[in-house]
C-alpha cells in the first residue's frame, strides 16, 4: 500500500515539525514520557483538520523564513521542540488560527510517521504490528494516506538541500 514513495512524502511532511531545531536526541527520562506520548496519541478527523490546516500555514511560511533550514542545537523534548516553534511569532500565530498547539501538532506528526511506518510494516511479507501500536490509527493512516500524500507534496518545496 505505502512504498518508499509513500514513506518519503510521510517525511516531508514530518520535516516540517523541525522549522529550526533538530530531534536528534532526547534525554531518556524524557524521552519516554514523549514516546508513550506519541504511542497513546488518537488520530482523529477533527485533529487532522486543524493539522492540515497549520501544514499550510507553515508551509508558507517556511518558504519565507530565512535560517528555517539551519542546524541548531538538538532537542531533549517535545516540549522544548514545542517551545522553539512558540518562539517564533509566525509559527505561533499559525498554530493558533489553525486550533492547534504547538505540541499537538508535533505529537500528531510524529504519530502520522509512526502509523505510516506501521501501514508499511504490515504491507511486508510476515509483516506484524509493531508493540504499542494502536490498529485503529493504523486504518486510520491508511484511510487518509491519499489525503496526507498531498499534504507531503505541498511542503515539497519547503524541504532543506542535504548540501
Amino acid at each position: 500500500m505505502m512504498g518508499r514513495h509513500g514513506i518519503a512524502v510521510l517525511a516531508r511532511v514530518a520535516m516540517v515539525i523541525v522549522l529550526l531545531a533538530s530531534t536528534a536526541s532526547l534525554a531518556q527520562g524524557q524521552a519516554d514520557r514523549d514516546t508513550r506520548e506519541v504511542s497513546n496519541y488518537v488520530l482523529t478527523e477533527a485533529a487532522l483538520v486543524k493539522y492540515t490546516q497549520a501544514v499550510h500555514s507553515l508551509g508558507s511560511l517556511v518558504k519565507s523564513m530565512p535560517g528555517a533550514c539551519a542546524d541548531g542545537e538538538d532537542a531533549k523534548s517535545l516540549d522544548e521542540l514545542a517551545a522553539r516553534l512558540d518562539a517564533v511569532p509566525q509559527v505561533r500565530a499559525a498554530m493558533k488560527s489553525a486550533g492547534i498547539s504547538s505540541r499537538e501538532y508535533l505529537v500528531f506528526s510524529l504519530s502520522l510517521l509512526q502509523n505510516g511506518m506501521a501501514a508499511w510494516a504490515l504491507d511486508q511479507p510476515g509483516g506484524k504490528l509493531p508493540p504499542g501500536t494502536s490498529m485503529a490509527n493504523v486504518k486510520f493512516f491508511r484511510t487518509h494516506d491519499a489525503a496526507l500524500k498531498k499534504l507531503g507534496e505541498e511542503t515539497k518545496t519547503a524541504d532543506c538541500d542535504d548540501d
